[in-house]
């Protein structure tokens, strides 16, 4: 049982819930971060960090940097491309936007693949885009948190490679990594970048990356400088490379708690097969998305292979409206989040299922949810179909 206040469970797609050992490494007493012992502790996070994306590649290259997944953007925007540079952004909700969006600010010219609400882009229809033209970058969100939908990464490198061999792959991992499989090596991915508060398990705050060594060579034979100073790669790159090698370093400051709460996460998800904690997401994803189902309910993403295991984006029956709904789930101890897609944001919510409130269990919050979810539509006057 936890020993964390009453409060109600969050069901966002991120933040998650955390484990209580989790959170008390957050109290870790204040330590020097050039000092031996948090050097020891970084060292160790970003040698878990290699096992938990799937990589043994030495030339490879995990990063942790103080802030937000959106900062890993900024981190292939300005190391990974070059002020008019093409590069293909795939489509799957309003990530992609914002994604595109930060290449622009670097001069970089970023096209778009688009897909209807609820779909991926075709591997035919990214055949032919880089058949068209030379892109230096693909990006792809593996799950896009405002629509649930998730893209297949292994069929789509495979292409990559076969096509455009010279085009990097980048993958935007914020919502799948810890609870999708991911195989940095084997699908041969050049970039993926990911955030602590998703299914990792750790508070909000830090940005997790891996860079293949072709990234990194990439990065090192530009023309110009990166376009930023604090997401620059030549000021973190050996930074990372003397922390895993347990040498003190500095550049900026990192979060010594966040770190120490990455670190005791990390040490919980390797504690089983990582094939193990993706089929207990899997299967817990498939007994929400029945029972939603046998509601009366649809998804934005109507085709199972479009469907992630992290989350699931529920369409709103005529006449229930989110302000008035979600409000009433949190009564019922249970919290979700609405919609993001701008186009039909107020038309569906989002339930979060990753994590502890999945793995752990002990822990019934999702059991819960699903009956909040039945109880809270019918006070709004649905009729449930269960």
């Amino acid at each position: 049982m936890s020993n964390q206040p009453e409060h109600p469970a969050l069901l966002i797609p991120g933040p998650v819930e955390f484990d209580d050992e989790v959170l008390q490494s957050m109290g870790h007493y204040s330590q020097s971060h050039v000092g031996a012992p948090f050097v020891a502790t970084f060292g160790e996070t970003l040698t878990m960090l290699r096992q938990l994306m799937q990589t043994s590649n030495p030339a490879s290259q995990p990063f942790v940097v103080s802030g937000s997944g959106t900062l890993g953007w900024d981190f292939v925007a300005a190391n990974l491309a070059e002020r008019g540079d093409d590069v293909l952004v795939l489509h799957t909700g309003y990530f992609a936007d914002s994604f595109a969006d930060c290449f622009e600010t670097y001069g970089v010219n970023a096209t778009q693949l688009d897909a209807p609400i609820g779909d991926r882009p075709q591997l035919p229809e990214v055949e032919k885009a880089l058949k068209n033209k030379k892109y230096k970058l693909i990006t792809v969100t593996h799950v896009d948190t405002s629509t649930g939908v998730l893209s297949e990464v292994q069929a789509l490198s495979e292409l990559v490679h076969r096509v455009s061999p010279e085009t990097l792959i980048v993958v935007d991992g914020v919502c799948s990594v810890g609870c999708e499989d991911f195989q940095f090596d084997n699908w041969g991915v050049d970039a993926v970048i990911t955030a602590s508060q998703k299914a990792i398990g750790c508070p909000a705050g830090l940005c997790i990356m891996m860079y293949s060594g072709r990234a990194i060579e990439s990065f090192k034979s530009r023309k110009t400088p990166p376009g930023s100073y604090f997401a620059s790669m030549k000021n973190w790159l050996p930074i990372m490379q003397n922390y895993e090698a347990k040498k003190p370093s500095y550049f900026a400051t990192p979060s010594p708690q966040l770190i120490h709460a990455l670190h005791t996460t990390l040490i919980q998800i390797l504690a089983r097969p990582l094939s193990e904690r993706f089929a207990i997401h899997r299967e817990a994803s498939q007994r929400i998305k029945s029972t939603i189902t046998s509601y009366g309910l649809k998804q934005l993403a109507t085709k199972p292979e479009n469907q992630a295991n992290s989350m699931t984006a529920i369409y709103l029956p005529e006449g229930v409206k989110a302000p008035d709904l979600l409000p009433n789930l949190m009564k019922k101890g249970v919290i979700f989040a609405g919609g993001l897609h701008k186009e039909i944001a107020a038309k569906y919510i989002r339930f979060g299922h990753m994590g502890v409130s999945v793995v752990d269990p002990a822990r019934k919050d999702v059991e819960k949810a699903l009956q909040a979810l039945k109880d809270g539509l019918s006070e709004a006057g649905y009729q449930v179909q269960q």
